[in-house]
């Protein structure tokens, strides 16, 4: 069954998550990368729009702008890990509860989304026409100041999505636990490759 949050999201919305599920969202987004997360956790400003209990989307739109109104044209993920160093900051000042992104995050966002109930998602890349597809409509625009990409967009959506939760309120982090897998893989294949060439190893 698809699984669709509706925002504003609830505490308990998030706590039902967990690391490995797919959802969508239907509500009013915000974009913000990393000027956006500069002003408000080392300039101190708040945000325009109001983010409790919101979305924050790590992404650059491109966007036709016309007298009468602004047009879509892609809206696909960066790289969250370049905003690690503001997230924990970023959700403990704004009262965000999800973070969509590219790729996974750090330590200490995991544990500001355990210790403040949030969660990171992440969102196909190389889809951004397609996620533009997704949104109804640009409601409004704020620090524009800051360029199209780095400027918060606020984007009316239905259905955006399949996002993919990375890290949970409860712990779970997708990316460290395949990490970790992967590691543990590598230590089993390691040793029998080791032993079998050790004869042909060259010690000086």
């Amino acid at each position: 069954m698809k699984k669709i949050l509706t925002l504003p999201i609830r505490e308990e919305d998030i706590l039902g998550l967990h690391a490995g599920d797919v959802i969508y969202l239907t509500g009013t987004i915000a974009t913000g990368r990393d000027d956006v997360h500069r002003r408000v956790v080392a300039e101190g400003m708040a945000s325009p729009f109001d983010l409790r209990d919101g979305v924050i989307f790590h992404a650059g739109p491109i966007v036709r702008e016309g007298p009468a109104a602004n047009e879509l044209i892609s809206v696909g993920p960066t790289s969250s890990v370049r905003m690690e160093a503001f997230e924990a900051q970023f959700i403990e000042k704004t009262g965000v509860r999800l973070i969509i992104g590219k790729g996974g995050m750090g330590p200490a966002t995991a544990e500001a989304c355990r210790r403040y109930k949030a969660v990171h998602c992440v969102a196909m890349g190389g889809c951004a026409v397609s996620a533009a597809s997704q949104v109804e409509r640009i409601e409004a625009c704020y620090w524009r100041e800051l360029g199209m990409p780095e400027c918060m967009w606020v984007l009316r959506v239905r259905e955006f999505g399949p996002l993919v939760v990375s890290i949970d309120a409860h712990g779970g982090d997708l990316f460290a636990a395949t990490r970790a897998e992967v590691a543990r893989r590598r230590e089993a294949c390691e040793g029998p490759i080791a032993e079998s060439v050790k004869d042909y190893m060259v010690v000086e």
